[in-house]
């Protein structure tokens, strides 16, 4: 089979590669399209290692179709090779065939592509990972979503708004504010403009002081921002691409409650992300059945175009989620 070969000096390179072997517990799905997301990034940098076990090449959500079943995964679930399905990868994602134990498969929900449905596994988990399991979202409270323009945020701001909470976000222009209008954040931060905390304690003073936040920023913008959320506030950080250090005031920490928390996906059991996916179905796809939360498609590439895929995340210009399909002749 083909796959996306990360070469030494960082090129990406569509080539031959080894067919891979199934494991206990694990199916041989057929893959039609690759979600790309940050991790992917940081993995070709040699920043973000796959897990052990996983392939070299990169790729963390797929769609696709199973093609075959190892003897475990036919006793243990209820899936049958033909079934069309999306699935979270530890790694292997760009290539024409991916070995995924059974648990972390989903079925795609009716009236979803196989573009949508590769933008669903990775950011409807780490949305509702950080949402509701470190996050304890209720109904009325209010949420910050940073880089309100990243593909992670066009899932996490409907999934939030789905679920009554009133949603701040954060952009960089006027150009990205009207590119995300849809998501129908409740305030929208041009950061250009003015500072986050500043807009935070105006919340806080109007009566909605910040009881959550996911954060892929960092910065110093995390402690300046302290003092004007609610007591018993969840920060979340689960990357630093603004800035790995921060002042913080850690009497406001204490005095306030605030809970501030490290969360990767990647990193979890296997068993943790399987709880998640059977979450996420249960939960969560009635309302993208419903309309109500959808993945935003901001382009759809070949996967021999995944170093210009990459450059659009890296330049900021997607607003969005990358989608790559694989060629028909697999």
């Amino acid at each position: 089979m083909k796959a996306i070969v990360i070469e030494p000096n960082k090129d990406m390179i569509w080539k031959e590669v080894k067919n891979p072997v199934l494991k206990c517990g694990e199916v041989l799905v057929e893959v039609r399209c690759a979600g790309v997301n940050r991790a992917d990034l940081m993995q070709r940098e040699g920043c973000y290692p796959p897990p052990p076990g996983c392939p070299d090449w990169p790729g963390l959500e797929i769609s696709g179709v199973i093609k075959e079943m190892s003897i475990e995964a036919e006793k243990e679930s209820t899936w049958k090779v033909g079934d069309k399905v999306c699935a979270l990868l530890g790694g292997g994602g760009y290539a024409e065939y991916a070995a995924v134990h059974h648990t972390m498969l989903m079925p795609i929900p009716k009236g979803i592509s196989f573009e949508e449905a590769a933008a669903l596994p990775e950011a409807f988990a780490t949305a509702y990972l950080n949402l509701f399991t470190e996050g304890g979202a209720k109904e009325g409270q209010t949420f910050l979503m940073q880089a309100g323009k990243s593909g992670l945020a066009s899932v996490v701001i409907p999934m939030a708004k789905a679920f009554g909470l009133r949603v701040i976000t954060t952009v960089r222009t006027d150009d990205e504010v009207k590119a995300i209008s849809h998501l129908n954040a409740d305030v929208v931060v041009n950061t250009s403009k003015e500072k986050l905390c500043d807009v935070l304690k105006r919340e806080e003073e109007a009566g909605h002081p910040l009881n959550l936040a996911i954060d892929c920023l960092g910065s110093e913008n995390v402690g300046e921002c302290f003092p004007y959320v609610a007591y018993g506030c969840r920060w979340i950080m689960i990357a630093t691409l603004a800035g790995d250090i921060s002042s913080v005031n850690m009497r406001t920490m204490y005095v306030k409650n605030i809970r501030l928390i490290g969360s990767t996906l990647r990193s979890k059991p296997v068993e943790v992300k399987g709880e998640i996916l059977s979450n996420l179905v249960r939960e969560i796809w009635p309302k993208v059945e419903s309309g109500e939360v959808r993945p935003t498609i901001y382009e759809i590439m070949p996967i021999t175009d995944a170093e210009k895929a990459h450059a659009l995340l890296e330049e900021g210009k997607s607003a969005g989620k990358v989608i790559l399909t694989i060629p028909d002749e697999n």
